[in-house]
C-alpha cells in the first residue's frame, strides 16, 4: 500500500482516505480532505495559501532544498518481496527521518536567531516612537513604590503596637502569642 501526497497541501493521504479527482486528460489529483478539494476547485494557488507546505517552502519557513528529499521520490519499479531487504529499508527510512529532523531543527534555530534580534529591534523602535506615553508611567512608578513601602511599614508598626499592648496587659491569649511569634 502506498501513502500518497495531497496535491494541494502536501500532507499524507492514507489508503481509503481523502478523494481522487481525475481530469479529462487523465491527470490524477489526490486530496487529503474536502478543504483541499474545495480550494483546488476555487482555483487557489497552494503557494499563496498560508497553511500549505508549498507556501511555507516559498516563504523560507521550511527547508526547500535538501538531499534527504531524494528518498521521498516515487519509484514505480516493482520489487520482489524480501524480508531482509524490507528490514534494511525500514532501518534506512528511520535514519533518514532522524537526519531530516535534525537538519530541520538546525534550520529553524538559525532562522529564529535572526528573528530574535529583529524582534528586539522592533520593540526598541516602538518604545522610542511612543516614549511620551511611557515617561509618565515611569515617573509615577517611583511614587507608587514609595507609597507601597510606606503603607507596609505603617502596617508593621501598627501590628507591633497591638502586640506590645496585649502582652503588657498581663492577659495571656493565644492571639497575642501568635502575633508575637510572627513579629519575631
Amino acid at each position: 500500500m502506498r501513502i500518497e501526497r495531497c496535491y494541494f497541501c502536501s500532507s499524507p493521504c492514507y489508503p481509503g482516505h481523502g478523494m481522487l479527482f481525475v481530469r479529462n486528460d487523465s491527470k490524477q489529483f489526490r486530496f487529503c480532505r474536502s478543504k483541499c478539494h474545495r480550494n483546488f476547485n476555487k482555483k487557489r494557488n497552494p503557494r499563496k495559501t498560508a497553511w500549505t507546505k508549498a507556501y511555507r517552502k516559498t516563504r523560507g519557513k521550511e527547508m526547500a532544498v535538501d538531499s534527504t528529499f531524494d528518498f521521498e521520490k516515487r519509484r514505480n519499479r516493482p520489487v520482489k518481496y524480501d524480508r531482509g531487504l524490507m528490514g534494511k529499508t525500514i532501518l534506512a527510512m528511520q535514519k533518514v527521518e532522524g537526519i531530516q529532523q535534525a537538519r530541520e531543527k538546525r534550520y529553524f534555530d538559525s532562522r529564529m536567531q535572526d528573528a530574535k534580534a529583529e524582534k528586539k529591534a522592533q520593540a526598541r523602535a516602538e518604545i522610542e516612537k511612543s516614549i511620551e506615553l511611557l515617561a509618565p508611567a515611569v515617573a509615577q512608578r517611583d511614587q507608587v513604590m514609595r507609597n507601597v513601602v510606606d503603607s507596609a511599614r505603617a502596617r508593621i508598626a501598627a501590628r507591633k503596637k497591638v502586640s506590645t499592648k496585649v502582652s503588657s496587659g498581663g492577659g495571656s491569649s493565644s492571639r497575642s502569642d501568635a502575633d508575637a511569634m510572627l513579629d519575631d
